[in-house]
């Protein structure tokens, strides 16, 4: 029966293929491919095959997840690349800890200026559906006195 560490050795040591990859990220063969010659991932070849280490699989999911939050892939590649730095992951850590500290201050400053953004466009919406209403009603009268 495989323990789990046992399982886990056996998932370190599994490779996937490009197309599994897409297939588990919802990403395109070109993305991978994009992310591979900008640094990020950094799949063995055979031949013209890729294949993917449980590692570059970790860190596509960590560069999703940092894409998602609005994080740029030179400041993703700087996190990930922090984690061997052998200083038991402290560097990377607290460098990640301030980037996310400061991507989430930026995102409540953005909601805020898109709530506002939204008011505004509600507002407006209003004022313009009442001009249209009484346009719309002026033109059977105009129509009947012509």
């Amino acid at each position: 029966m495989a323990t789990p560490e046992t399982k886990d050795r056996s998932n370190r040591d599994r490779t996937y293929s490009i197309t599994e990859l897409c297939r588990e990220f919802d990403v395109t063969p070109r993305t991978l491919r994009f992310y591979e010659q900008k640094g990020l991932l950094h799949p063995a070849r055979r031949g013209w095959t890729r294949l993917f280490s449980y590692r570059d699989r970790a860190r596509l999911q960590l560069i999703l997840r940092g894409k998602k939050v609005g994080f740029a892939l030179e400041e993703i590649k700087e996190m990930l690349d922090l984690y061997n730095l052998r200083d038991g992951q402290l560097t990377q850590l607290r460098i990640a800890s301030t980037k996310m500290r400061e991507r989430l201050e930026a995102l409540r400053k953005q909601r805020v200026e898109l709530e506002d953004a939204i008011a505004d466009l509600e507002r407006t919406v209003v004022v313009v559906d009442g001009m249209l209403k009484e346009r719309e009603a002026a033109i059977p009268k105009a129509a009947a006195a012509g």
